[in-house]
């Protein structure tokens, strides 16, 4: 009885002990990234490779980060994931073209100028430069830490469906959908288009239903979300390049630890990297795709675009109050 007794104070000292070490104990807590996108979260488009790098090297860089990554809208659509980032709810991260931010930051639209960028390089020459600081000021001053500017995988040309534009003036009133920006509306009207903005994943049913002509967009893009299926014709008329970005949300980045946030920044910085050296080979080989799946490639005369371009890029950064930052893009040619 003896032993009984003493064996059940031992086993109530151990519990009581137990108790009182899980109560001051500090908590593991697992800090969960969400990283949203509009396009597949596949590795055949530049945002998918983004976030797909960016994920595999937090999760092995970090114990106390777990990196998800949800593409195709699936935690809404780019305006209501930027508004929840900049309330510091809903998605972490974003990755997408700079023309999504149009509305909230619109200085940075100087970036979307029609026939701006001469090649990938003079992207990378001007963002990297005093460029990119002056943009990152502004970003965070709406909410946004940008982690990184990308390079799309491949200008922008006009796709359609049924109709080939083969000279410039084959555009002239097609229904031609875009991103929901001012300067994307403007160079597409300015084109001779009729500029239709639209959420990027109601695209493949309105070229289903003929409420669209067709859209513009990179190659990439175009067969990574398989609007090959609904389109038939790639004008290569070079437009736009719109540069990528990756941003946190600035209220959450300012939570995490510094150690944290080196590993985010040095992930960001490698999927930077990896992004902007794969891009003029993927732009090539996304346009092979589609010609195997049967699409049409044709080449645009745009030098009448391109001079016609020049009073319209200084209009267009006047009313963005960026003249100053279109200056510095030409400076960096």
């Amino acid at each position: 009885m003896t032993v009984t007794k003493n064996a059940r104070r031992f086993v109530g000292a151990c519990l009581a002990g137990c108790a009182s070490l899980a109560l001051t104990a500090p908590a593991f807590a697992e800090t969960t990234i969400k990283m949203a996108m509009s396009s597949v979260a596949d590795l055949e488009n530049d945002n998918g490779m983004t976030a797909w790098i960016m994920q595999n090297y937090v999760n092995t860089h970090s114990d106390d980060l777990k990196f998800e990554v949800y593409g195709s809208s699936a935690l809404g659509g780019d305006q209501d994931v930027l508004q929840a980032m900049q309330l510091g709810s809903g998605a972490t991260m974003h990755v997408g073209g700079t023309a999504v931010y149009n509305s909230i930051v619109p200085v940075g639209g100087v970036l979307d100028l029609p026939f701006l960028w001469q090649d990938f390089d003079h992207v990378g020459r001007a963002l990297d430069g005093d460029l990119g600081a002056k943009l990152e000021e502004k970003f965070e001053q709406s909410g946004f830490k940008v982690l990184g500017w990308g390079y799309s995988w491949g200008y922008r040309n006009v796709v359609t469906n049924g109709t080939a534009i083969e000279k410039p003036e084959d555009l002239k009133g097609l229904k031609i959908r875009t991103i929901q920006s001012p300067v994307y509306v403007a160079a597409l009207n300015a084109m001779g288009a009729n500029a239709t903005p639209m959420a990027f994943g109601e695209i493949y049913t309105a070229l289903q239903t003929g409420v669209l002509d067709g859209f513009e967009h990179a190659a990439s893009m175009v067969y990574s979300s398989k609007l090959y299926e609904v389109s038939d014709h790639v004008a290569m008329t070079r437009h736009l390049f719109g540069p990528t970005v990756l941003t946190y949300s600035l209220p959450l980045w300012n939570k995490l630890s510094e150690k944290d946030q080196k590993v985010l920044t040095d992930g960001a910085d490698f999927a930077i990297e990896l992004n902007r050296a794969l891009a003029p080979v993927r732009e090539r080989k996304a346009l092979a795709q589609l010609e195997a799946v049967g699409m049409t490639i044709t080449q645009v005369d745009t030098t009448q675009f391109k001079q016609d371009a020049i009073p319209l890029q200084d209009e267009l950064a006047a009313d963005l109050d960026a003249t100053d930052l279109l200056q510095l893009i030409r400076d960096a040619q």
